[in-house]
């Protein structure tokens, strides 16, 4: 059956939790189009059937996604639509898609979205960290040699950074990010966005890390990881300013290694700079 979106690849975003976030121009969309190329048929058969969506689905993965594009593109030749979708969120942000775009657009096809739910989007809408410029890093490597080399790559990037992770290593990864970004970082874990256990958890990396070391069940879910930017020199230099100002009030009550160490924590100076910046009889 031919219809208004024919010959067109549509690029439609799905809900990242709660179903009652469709926006009723994506299920008119799907209702329309000639065959979804799903993520997982089995996954998107929930949401398909809850909006009465009887559209044919062929499944489009990262394991077979180079073959179905061919024919994919074939059929939008002869006239038919395609509408992709991901398991969960806009496609193609670290889901698959980016080839069947990729040939649509070299066969001359109107390629069109239907924007909608965003994970990345939606954590830095809630994070309380700056949004005006960001960077999406997806997945970090799952080994933990060359995820902390990656992040070594990024610990100067000023830039607000977003990452996904899974439940399986997100302790690691908060840990390798209080390592190479340093404790004081500002950051934000959400966790479920959208679902009913969603839980939006901001502080240092320190004190994020050590909470979800600690519970158990913010350890369990989706999760996405804002971090704060490196800071410029002129930030950097008015943090030690401040570091130096706490620094010298606790150093009055306290031995010099911990009023440094929560002076950086409260601060997010770096220790080693604190010390540096105190006369040796200050710091006592």
């Amino acid at each position: 059956m031919r219809n208004d979106a024919g010959g067109t690849l549509w690029v439609v975003a799905t809900p990242i939790g709660n179903l009652d976030d469709f926006a009723p121009r994506a299920v008119a969309v799907l209702q329309q189009v000639d065959v979804i190329a799903a993520e997982d048929t089995r996954t998107s058969h929930t949401l398909l059937a809850r909006y009465g969506i009887a559209t044919p689905t062929v499944a489009l993965h990262e394991h077979n996604e180079r073959a179905a594009a061919s024919g994919l593109v074939a059929r939008m030749q002869r006239g038919e639509s395609v509408a992709l979708i991901s398991d969960a969120g806009t496609p193609l942000l670290s889901d698959p898609g980016f080839h069947l775009v990729r040939e649509a657009h070299a066969a001359g096809i109107r390629v069109s979205t239907v924007p909608g739910p965003s994970a990345p989007v939606a954590a830095l809408s809630v994070s309380g960290l700056p949004t005006d410029r960001f960077v999406f890093e997806g997945f970090l490597p799952a080994k933990n040699a060359a995820r902390r080399a990656r992040l070594k790559q990024l610990a100067d990037e000023p830039r607000t950074l977003v990452f996904f992770e899974s439940k399986h290593r997100i302790a690691a990864m908060l840990s390798d990010l209080c390592d190479e970004f340093g404790p004081g970082r500002e950051a934000a874990v959400a966790r479920e966005l959208t679902k009913l256990f969603e839980t939006v958890l901001r502080g240092t990396l320190a004190t994020l890390a050590q909470r979800v070391a600690q519970e158990e069940e913010q350890r369990l879910g989706e999760f996405v990881v804002v971090v704060a930017g490196a800071a410029t020199a002129d930030d950097a230099a008015a943090r030690i300013r401040e570091g130096e100002r706490v620094f010298r009030l606790l150093a009055a009550e306290l031995p010099a290694s911990r009023a440094a160490r929560l002076a950086a924590e409260i601060t997010g100076a770096p220790r080693n700079a604190l010390y540096k910046a105190i006369p040796r009889g200050e710091a006592g």
